[in-house]
């Protein structure tokens, strides 16, 4: 057996996607041989977790949490940290903890490559990854532009209707059961109440918003107009709040359409398509009404809640995004990309450098021949199949996760120094282990 799974590791989890999916991780470690243990904030944590003894509550307040932490690192000796999402104050905290006493920090975020990849990487993700600082000849070399090796991009979400599942569990678990949490304050800026009532909202109406999806994109279908396609993201999410210059969904909207009346041709449309998850919280339909009439193109713009990606992206002049994942599908098919925040595919040899208003004038197509090696790059390094919230998908993601995690680099940089074979049967190993954990819920 390999050095790096006979020496004995402890894996520290914090906060994880909703769902068991760091559970059922710690179990693939654990049957190796390793320690895990998570520290949770409140009983949607909590109920997740299966091994309820190695789970530690925080219930103190948020400003006693640096010192509470550092007692964790001493007292149980902790050699990894593992966390979904790099931007929570309490994993901010967490990573310079851990930097500072050289423990490991690996990150899962949601895919790079949607829907059927998720993402793994150490010490940060998104606009804090470690892609952002490579040379772009890194990344894009030079035989995987001429030799490119493609791969379908995916239309589908994947699992949706897990995805919300788990959240209204999560959030009812906090509303109803939390009395163990006294000091427990959401990271989000709408109340736990909110959220609850939000997610079991999807539930409900599920299939009227189904309905909705499916007349407006009938109705865009037989429309004639040439249209630009706008990617909206949830007002939330890390990558908005922390990587881009908007902070609310309506703010990038006027920045967008004001920038659209003025420059694009009186013919072009908008189409405006929201994110697969969004709950109305940032009322994007209001404020479409709203600004379409200031800027008096209410017969330009249209506005589609959801539904699949694929069937609206294939006949767009162009597509403008703060810093959606979804833009490499359209960088995929070649249509031209105009991104507003930090992105983790924002090269220069694909993504449109324009101004905004010249890019609504005259949009430029991308290098496909180098979107496509980056999008290789991506596939070879840090994107796992699999997915967080479904039965398949998580035992997918987990049978391929031994060989990153336990390997004493990060995934970019054993891909560029030729170390990815380390580990690789190993890694595999974890399969019966993976498929047993997750069979067995």
């Amino acid at each position: 057996m390999n050095n790096d799974l006979q020496k004995k590791r402890m894996f520290l989890f914090l906060q994880g996607p909703h769902g068991p999916f760091f559970s059922q991780l710690a179990g693939a470690l654990e049957s190796y041989g390793h320690t895990t243990c998570q520290i949770g904030f409140n009983q949607g944590d909590k109920i997740f977790w299966a091994n309820k003894r190695s789970f530690t509550p925080f219930t103190l307040p948020i400003d006693a949490w640096s010192g509470f932490l550092q007692r964790e690192f001493r007292d149980t000796q902790i050699t990894d940290l593992v966390i979904y999402n790099d931007t929570r104050p309490f994993h901010k905290t967490a990573i310079q903890a851990a930097h500072a006493k050289g423990i490991n920090v690996h990150i899962f975020e949601e895919g790079y490559l949607r829907p059927y990849w998720i993402t793994y990487e150490r010490d940060g993700s998104n606009g804090n990854s470690k892609l952002m600082s490579l040379a772009q000849s890194a990344v894009i070399p030079d035989h995987l532009i001429l030799n490119p090796d493609p791969v379908p991009a995916s239309c589908h979400w994947g699992d949706m209707r897990e995805h919300i599942f788990y959240g209204a569990v999560y959030h009812w678990c906090i509303l109803c059961a939390n009395h163990q949490f006294p000091n427990f304050t959401s990271h989000r800026e709408i109340s736990i109440r909110k959220e609850f009532r939000l997610h079991l909202k999807q539930l409900i109406f599920t299939p009227a918003r189904m309905a909705a999806r499916f007349w407006a994109n009938l109705t865009l279908k037989f429309r004639t107009h040439p249209y630009h396609l706008i990617l909206m993201q949830l007002q939330h999410d890390s990558a908005i709040q922390n990587h881009s210059p908007f902070k609310t969904n309506a703010s990038f909207l006027e920045f967008v359409l004001r920038s659209f009346a003025k420059n694009a041709a009186p013919h072009h449309h908008l189409v405006i398509k929201a994110h697969p998850l969004e709950d109305g919280r940032s009322e994007i339909a209001y404020h479409l009404r709203r600004l379409g009439a200031k800027f008096d193109i209410n017969r330009r713009i249209h506005y589609l809640p959801g539904g699949k990606l694929a069937h609206v992206l294939d006949p767009a002049l162009s597509v403008v995004t703060v810093n959606s994942t979804a833009g490499q599908q359209a960088l995929w098919r070649g249509i031209p990309v105009k991104t507003l925040g930090k992105a983790i595919y924002n090269q220069n040899k694909f993504v449109s450098e324009q101004s905004l208003d010249a890019f609504f004038a005259d949009p430029k197509a991308p290098n496909l021949p180098a979107y496509r090696a980056f999008r290789n790059f991506l596939l070879k390094t840090s994107q796992i199949p699999g997915g967080f919230y479904s039965k398949a998908g998580r035992q997918q993601a987990i049978a391929h996760l031994a060989k990153k995690m336990f390997h004493p680099l990060d995934p970019y940089t054993a891909y560029l120094t030729g170390e990815t074979a380390h580990n690789e049967q190993d890694g595999l190993a974890a399969l019966p282990s993976a498929a047993a954990l997750v069979a067995a819920e």
